[in-house]
């Protein structure tokens, strides 16, 4: 799998019918390597050990729906008191980052009302908070770490 921008981290896999598994600690299962996966698992290990976002706070794929339509988030962090902090939106390091991402993790968002964004391709990264009383996003140089 290709380098990305993130430290490096150690991640445990299985080989299983030709086809190479990378273990999610936030899941607790082995599953299937694919770029966007490879991406996610990194974002996490940054959220956990950099960021210091409790893992129990963390919440991987899980569907919710936007205007009618069932879609899936990449991660959610959770505050102590379970409002969404926030939302991270993964993308295949081949994929560009553009308006079109933004726009996606944007309608996500209408219904997560996240305080951050995250966008990565696991080669560029962005972070945004929200700004909901003028209904737009700021753009940050980094998000916050983890406050108890």
């Amino acid at each position: 799998m290709q380098k990305l921008n993130f430290p490096t981290y150690s991640f445990r896999f299985k080989n299983n019918e030709n086809k190479v598994s990378i273990f999610d600690a936030i899941r607790k299962k082995f599953v299937v390597l694919q770029p966007e996966e490879w991406v996610r698992q990194h974002c996490l290990q940054f959220l956990i050990e950099e960021k210091k976002y409790p893992k129990s706070l963390i919440n991987v794929e899980k569907e919710l729906t936007v205007n009618d339509l069932r879609k899936r988030y990449d991660i959610v962090v959770y505050n102590p008191n379970g409002q969404i902090h926030l939302v991270v939106e993964c993308k295949a390091p081949k994929i560009n980052i553009d308006q079109t991402v933004f726009d996606q993790i944007a309608r996500y968002n209408l219904e997560l009302n996240a305080t951050y964004l995250m966008v990565t391709n696991g080669i560029n990264h962005y972070y945004c908070q929200m700004d909901f009383e003028n209904e737009r996003y700021v753009f940050l140089r980094d998000i916050p770490e983890y406050q108890k």
